[in-house]
């Protein structure tokens, strides 16, 4: 099954080689977002997003990610500072470090368009750690990811 993925991620060599990774992996790639603006203008088109949590317009992932979540996008972020996460953004899936090797990156996709087709009986890849279900999905997980 392939999915629209919005990249949102402010450093664009970065950003390039998700989409390539992205792309390799079937889905389709709707568009790299720099900033908030950029990702809600192409939110609508979105199923699966991967955001970082400090943008050109500072720390606003979180709060992209977060609004994502609740328009039932399945969130995964990847930054350098998981920690600025706290215990997980409601309804996100969850995080993954920066730098990820490759491997574990293409892993993390996999497992979160799984999610996203409503699979939820695999363990998370190394290197993904999920945000606790009763903090970031209070309406459990199928609900938050099913459109």
């Amino acid at each position: 099954m392939s999915f629209n993925v919005l990249i949102v991620e402010d450093q664009p060599l970065i950003a390039l080689n998700l989409q390539d990774t992205i792309e390799g992996l079937g889905h389709h790639s709707i568009g790299i977002a720099s900033n908030m603006h950029q990702a809600f203008t192409l939110a609508d088109e979105a199923d699966i997003a991967r955001v970082d949590v400090n943008l050109d317009d500072g720390p606003t992932g979180p709060i992209v990610g977060q609004t994502l979540a609740e328009a039932d996008v399945a969130v995964l972020f990847m930054t350098s500072d998981p920690g600025a996460l706290g215990g997980g953004i409601p309804g996100a899936i969850g995080v993954i470090q920066k730098p990820i090797p490759d491997a574990d990156l293409i892993d993390a996709i996999q497992y979160v368009a799984d999610r996203r087709a409503g699979r939820y009986d695999m363990p998370p890849p190394r290197g993904l750690v999920e945000f606790d279900a009763e903090v970031a999905t209070p309406q459990g997980p199928q609900n938050a990811l099913a459109r």
